[in-house]
């Protein structure tokens, strides 16, 4: 499947893929050397349901670099995801379905490629892509993007989510256009420029809360930076 971006009405425009070029970190070099260069989304690949129906580390490492598009109101808000965590749930004490099937939880035991979306601390939603073969509760936490043009900003799970307009109306939802979807455009991070650290947030977790499966491309739009 193509991207296609809506841009008013009817009308459809189609756009060419970026080359490798266009983004200076596709080279290798840091994301805070990224100038974007057009207000639309690359073109590329939708992902399908069989990409998140994997293990949920590999998912993870290999979303790093897509593009989340959502299309709400007429108009199309993007972002490079930059920074994601694991959680493989039931026996991860740190995951939502650690405590197993509830109301809440119940998308994260359907099928993949579904979103999971929660509303925490009364104020802030956050974004999860559902992993494994159904039965299996295990999801993706999607915590920053590196903004498309005209997007806010997307350095922590509430900010992107508010910034691309994502809220509980998009709970169990399918990842396809038209509302929400991750777009492959052929970026791949260069060798060694994933940063892997414990998960942000989850010290009571013991001994889980310890475990490498928060997944970044190091730069400014990181909802945490390493301490040098």
């Amino acid at each position: 499947m193509i991207w296609r971006s809506r841009h008013g009405g009817n009308r459809t425009r189609h756009h060419s893929p970026l080359e490798p070029e266009t983004w200076a970190w596709a080279s290798g070099l840091r994301l805070s050397s990224y100038s974007p260069a057009v207000s639309s989304p690359p073109a590329g690949r939708v992902l399908a349901p069989d990409f998140f129906d994997r293990d949920t580390l590999e998912v993870a490492e290999d979303l790093l670099g897509k593009v989340l598009v959502r299309e709400v109101d007429g108009e199309t808000r993007w972002g490079r995801l930059v920074e994601v965590e694991a959680y493989r749930g039931p026996e991860d004490r740190a995951a939502h379905s650690w405590r197993g099937l509830t109301p809440r939880t119940r998308v994260m035991y359907g099928p993949p490629g579904h979103a999971y979306v929660y509303f925490i601390y009364g104020m802030h939603h956050c974004l999860n892509f559902v992993t494994r073969p159904e039965g299996f509760p295990e999801a993706v936490l999607v915590r920053a993007l590196e903004p498309g043009p005209g997007v806010g900003r997307c350095s922590g799970p509430g900010l992107l989510c508010r910034a691309l307009d994502v809220d509980r109306s998009l709970n169990g939802v399918l990842l396809a256009p038209p509302d929400l979807y991750v777009v492959d455009d052929g970026f791949r991070p260069g060798a060694g420029v994933v940063v892997r650290t414990p998960r942000i947030g989850v010290e009571y977790a013991g001994e889980w809360a310890a475990l490498p499966w928060r997944f970044c491309l190091d730069g400014p739009h990181l909802s945490r930076r390493r301490r040098s």
